[in-house]
């Protein structure tokens, strides 16, 4: 693998320049492999085993559960920087993979290895890179759980946003509280209302682009 893909890793996952140089060198030859993928490409699959770990270097890869009745729940999305925890947990329980995940649009990616894996994270810096980003992924699991237990926040949500005119003035912890969730959620799914065009974030300010689109979704007739 060449230098200049290194110092793409680096410079995304700083924790790698802790790593002992010999045995960063010794992963990048033989235990990683440069990919890049389709939007729409599965990197992996629930229940198949976990052939390695992914460092996006560009792109996005969404995370999700299905079920038997076919459907789908997102848990998190992976961008540049930042790490899955269910290849890290499926790597360090030596288990199948209990998610899929999916290329969101072309991604590129270093796969790690289960050997360069263990390797790496020998290393104590680099561990505990790994165990905190698991801990703030856990949080942001506990509380998709707390949502999914409510039942659709994302229509509650949608319901919060209308009735206040073209805009509501608002922070996402004030949204949270008055939800009975945590701002980490209501970020999220911001996010994806923003990214559907039906509003536009900016500090403090929730502007509203599409109401049609979101009383759809508050009274159950739409979906994201």
């Amino acid at each position: 693998m060449d230098a200049s893909t290194l110092d793409r890793l680096v410079a995304l996952y700083p924790a790698i320049a802790s790593i002992d140089p010999t045995d960063v060198a010794a992963a990048m030859a033989h235990d990683a492999t440069a990919l890049t993928v389709p939007g729409g490409a599965v990197l992996f699959d629930e229940g198949a085993p976990c052939r390695g770990f992914p460092l996006v270097l560009a792109g996005n890869v969404r995370v999700a559960r299905g079920s038997s009745e076919g459907r789908s729940l997102e848990l998190y999305r992976v961008g540049p920087g930042e790490l899955c925890v269910v290849s890290m947990s499926c790597l360090v329980g030596a288990a199948p993979m209990t998610a899929h995940g999916r290329a969101t649009d072309t991604t590129e990616l270093v796969v790690l290895s289960p050997a360069g894996f263990a390797r790496w994270t020998a290393h104590a810096a680099f561990r505990q890179f790994v165990f905190s980003v698991f801990s703030t992924r856990l949080a942001d699991l506990m509380a998709l759980a707390e949502a999914v237990a409510f039942q659709r926040l994302d229509r509650r949500l949608a319901h919060a946003l209308l009735g206040h005119g073209q805009e509501r003035r608002t922070t996402h912890q004030a949204l949270a509280d008055e939800l009975g969730t945590v701002r980490e959620m209501v970020t999220r799914l911001l996010k994806r209302f923003e990214g559907s065009g039906w509003v536009r974030l900016s500090r403090e300010r929730i502007e509203i682009l599409q109401p049609a689109a979101l009383r759809a979704l508050a009274e159950g007739d739409g979906r994201l």
